[in-house]
């Protein structure tokens, strides 16, 4: 699952990076398509000069191509270790909190404050490594994201001129998070896009792990234990 601040990161680079290419690409010189486009190069949305509105699922589109699918899994198998790192404090963290309960009132005051005391320190230690956790692996899926959503701009852009398209819009979040309230399933071009990347990436399809069917699209995870609270001495 994307996080809400991570797909609000990504909006404006969506917009701006086929923006950008709508009103670069046409006028472009064969070859010149491979070149980056900045996604400042242009603030305004060009529509095409067809007569019908379709729709792109964009996240679903980068994550569910061949090459999301690959650099998604590869980064989550990165974040492994400090993920089951993450799980070892918090699991350190809980025993000291159930020793805290288990043995209320056998414990002096001085033995019941250190006691706190630790608890609350491994606390702070372990906030911060989660949140830290959590910015890294926010930034290295951002920046997979918009790797691929660069090279894959010029392909939505091309298939939408060619098929007729007069405007493609985004379905990524649902309503009302954005302003599409409805779509039919008849204008989605997420599935056609994301067969002309694969064939233009050249990277082969990820090999199956298992007898399971899997989601043709997993979104990449952020890891998040919860942090148990720590007990508060009586007043």
């Amino acid at each position: 699952m994307t996080s809400k601040f991570l797909r609000s990161v990504l909006a404006v680079a969506v917009i701006s990076m086929i923006s950008a290419w709508a009103q670069t690409g046409s006028a472009a010189p064969a070859g010149a398509g491979s070149a980056p486009v900045s996604p400042a190069a242009s603030p305004t949305i060009t529509t095409g000069t067809g007569s019908k509105i379709g729709t792109i699922n964009i996240e679903q589109a980068v994550v569910g191509s061949n090459e999301g699918q690959r650099d998604f899994d590869a980064l989550r198998k990165k974040l492994e270790p400090k993920q089951n790192e993450l799980k070892g404090q918090n699991d350190e963290l809980e025993a000291l909190q159930k020793q805290l309960q288990t043995q209320e009132g056998k414990l002096n005051d001085d033995a019941r404050a250190n006691l706190v005391k630790q608890i609350e320190t491994k606390k702070k230690s372990f906030d911060r490594a989660v949140q830290d956790a959590q910015e890294d692996a926010q930034n290295q899926q951002k920046e997979i994201f918009q790797r691929i959503l660069q090279k894959m701009a010029p392909v939505i852009v091309k298939h939408a001129q060619e098929s007729g398209f007069a405007m493609i819009v985004d379905t990524s979040n649902p309503w009302p998070q954005s302003p599409i309230l409805w779509y039919g399933e008849g204008g989605d071009i997420t599935k056609a896009v994301v067969d002309l990347y694969n064939t233009q990436s050249g990277v082969p399809a990820p090999a199956p792990t298992g007898t399971a069917a899997k989601p043709a699209a997993p979104k990449p995870t952020v890891p998040k234990p919860t942090a148990p609270k720590p007990t508060e001495p009586p007043k």
